[in-house]
């Protein structure tokens, strides 16, 4: 989608910290860091909401699933925990229209969640 900041992002107009990126995913350092290692984890096609989420895209959901993990595991933080919050609307604090997962770690975290 040509107006969505995260499709900029994975396709290199706008310059971002990656972590991790293959042909489904890509993880990149949040701009606004909630923890010492905060990190969204993305798919490369533009998927709107968890609506839009086809059969035919289970193998992006189990990929960003297993690249979070990998990077949790590479910058320390799968050890202690983390924490992988997914924001669906403006209730919920969702401010780009891409489904994407927060993976946040390197701290304690409380229950229940703000």
């Amino acid at each position: 989608m040509a107006d969505c900041v995260f499709c900029k992002i994975i396709s290199g107009e706008i310059k971002a910290d990656f972590l991790y990126k293959d042909d489904l995913v890509a993880c990149f350092k949040d701009i606004k860091p909630a923890a010492p290692v905060h990190f969204l984890v993305a798919p490369v096609r533009h998927i709107p909401t968890p609506a839009e989420i086809t059969d035919q895209d289970r193998e992006i959901i189990s990929r960003m699933f297993e690249a979070a993990g990998k990077v949790a595991e590479r910058l320390g933080a799968a050890q202690s925990g983390y924490r992988m919050v997914v924001n669906i609307g403006p209730d919920a604090g969702q401010e780009v229209p891409h489904i994407h997962i927060h993976i946040l770690g390197g701290r304690k975290f409380g229950w229940p969640p703000g």
